[in-house]
């Protein structure tokens, strides 16, 4: 599980490989076996002024470049990316502690992202309105100017193209904001885009923390707009800090509980396995994990049973082995807040059917964990764990559990698992979640837009609906002189 790490570790503004303005430096760790990669450059406010600095002046070139060079960087990037797969999962695994496997997906996601948005660059269209009078009324879709990202350490390199690609083809200007767990990956495709053609100052990564680095950009006068992605405790000071200080516009991706419905003609071993995907996947640290799963109370005992004998089933270990299914969490911190998950578990009174305990005495690492009889108050049902931790609760009503899955802050995503299309299409559009699957989870597509109600977020990435969050509209009112005909014309009518 040894990594050597040879990529950048400056920060970089305007193109050039900087040290931090303090001097400062921090390591990121492999998760996997405790051991420092390397020790990055601690940017803080200093360093995101210079940043948007950089930014600014870029932006008054970048946003009049034509669009087709814009679609022209962005898929150079992609060949470049799809040249070095390797290498990125290298990076990846090693930064994330993530299974190799789960690496390969996110690199044919950030591809498909890239060669979507380059696609975008040339079609972002205004409209031509009727009105009444001597008018004539036109709208432009402009960029919205300089966009400060910060993202998180779950999908690191995904989230970077989530927010880069379509600020990137709407003719944005950037400062990036890593988040300090997992910076390697973002430094790797700074290197990456200059090397594609990207003009200097228009992408300025700064790695650092978030009380320093984070709130330098939430809280800057010169940013028009802030793209979040992370916890909702963090969002809340996001958008606190946007309005205090500019008003910048904010898009926030959030935290969820996503509730699964197996409904009961459902068959159950393909139950099992869509919901062992939907929360073990990427060690059950995805915002929209499948963390509560309603089982309907005919095929109950069965389908615990079966999730149960899957989750013992999965190899956790060594990210860099290609049979293993589990990784590590992604840091100490986390490691703890999981492992006291479920010990509350435990405490409550839900059944414990499988795992429970860390594995290994390096690195960190959990059994994939999966507690019955769950009931709705309790603290494994109510909170966000981010972690591999399944809660089965039984139903027996579809009225009934449409209420109870909607009965949580969160709004992000749910699922329903049916044979009955009358049935997944009234679940569907009663549960209250920006996204739903119905036979299948986690099914991304960069077309298709994500994003969460309620406390779960404000906007959406991917597909037409996340060039919104990076362009702003104008009106054009043009008044036209009354029309008459020429003498010569005249004479003829």
């Amino acid at each position: 599980m040894s990594f050597k790490y040879t990529g950048p570790t400056k920060l970089c503004i305007n193109n050039e490989w900087v040290d931090a303005a303090s001097g400062k430096k921090f390591k990121t760790i492999n998760p996997a076996n405790n051991e420092v990669i390397a020790e990055i450059a601690e940017g803080d406010k200093a360093d995101v002024d210079k940043a948007v600095k950089a930014a600014r002046v870029a932006f008054q070139k970048w946003r009049n470049v034509n669009p087709s060079e814009r679609a022209r960087v962005l898929l150079k990037l992609a060949e470049l990316f799809e040249q070095r797969k390797d290498e990125y999962c290298a990076i990846e695994v090693a930064d994330n502690g993530k299974p190799i496997g789960h690496a390969v997906i996110d690199h044919y996601l950030v591809l498909e992202c890239l060669r979507y948005y380059a696609g975008w660059a040339t079609k972002i269209e205004g409209k031509t309105i009727p009105v009444d009078g001597d008018q004539f009324a036109l709208t432009t879709h402009e960029p919205i100017g300089v966009v400060g990202a910060i993202i998180p350490w779950n999908f690191p390199a995904l989230m970077w193209t989530w927010k880069v690609a379509p600020a990137v083809a709407a003719g944005c200007t950037i400062v990036m904001k890593p988040a300090e767990q997992t910076p390697l990956s973002a430094l790797w495709l700074q290197q990456l885009i200059i090397e594609a053609g990207l003009p200097a100052g228009v992408l300025n990564t700064i790695t650092g923390y978030g009380p320093t680095a984070g709130a330098a950009i939430s809280n800057h006068m010169d940013i028009d707009k802030v793209a979040f992605t992370g916890s909702g405790e963090i969002g809340r000071i996001v958008l606190e800090a946007a309005a205090k200080s500019n008003l910048k516009s904010v898009t926030l991706e959030l935290g969820g509980k996503s509730p699964l419905i197996i409904c009961e003609d459902a068959d159950v071993a393909k139950a099992a396995q869509l919901a062992e995907f939907g929360l073990f996947f990427n060690q059950g640290q995805c915002c929209c994990a499948s963390s509560r799963i309603f089982c309907h109370e005919k095929i109950y005992d069965a389908f615990v049973k079966a999730v149960s004998d899957r989750a013992k089933a999965r190899k956790v270990g060594d990210p860099t082995d290609k049979s293993t299914d589990q990784g590590a969490q992604v840091d100490a911190e986390q490691f703890n807040k999981i492992m006291h998950y479920i010990q509350s578990g435990k405490e409550s009174g839900a059944k414990l059917c499988a795992g429970g305990e860390r594995v290994g005495d390096k690195g960190f690492f959990i059994q994939p964990t999966v507690f019955a009889d769950v009931k709705d108050n309790m603290k494994i049902a109510q909170e966000e764990i981010f972690g591999p931790v399944m809660s089965v609760l039984k139903f027996n009503n579809y009225e009934e559990v449409v209420q109870r899955a909607n009965n949580t802050v969160y709004g992000l995503a749910a699922g329903v698992l049916t044979n009955n299309l009358t049935l997944a299409l009234q679940l569907a559009q009663s549960l209250r979640a920006g996204t739903v699957w119905v036979n299948c989870w986690d099914s991304f597509h960069a077309a298709v837009p994500f994003g969460g109600f309620k406390q779960s977020g404000i906007g959406r990435e991917l597909g037409s609906y996340a060039l919104s969050n990076f362009t702003q509209v104008k009106a054009i009112n043009i008044a036209l002189p009354k029309w008459t005909a020429p003498i010569e014309i005249q004479g003829k009518l």
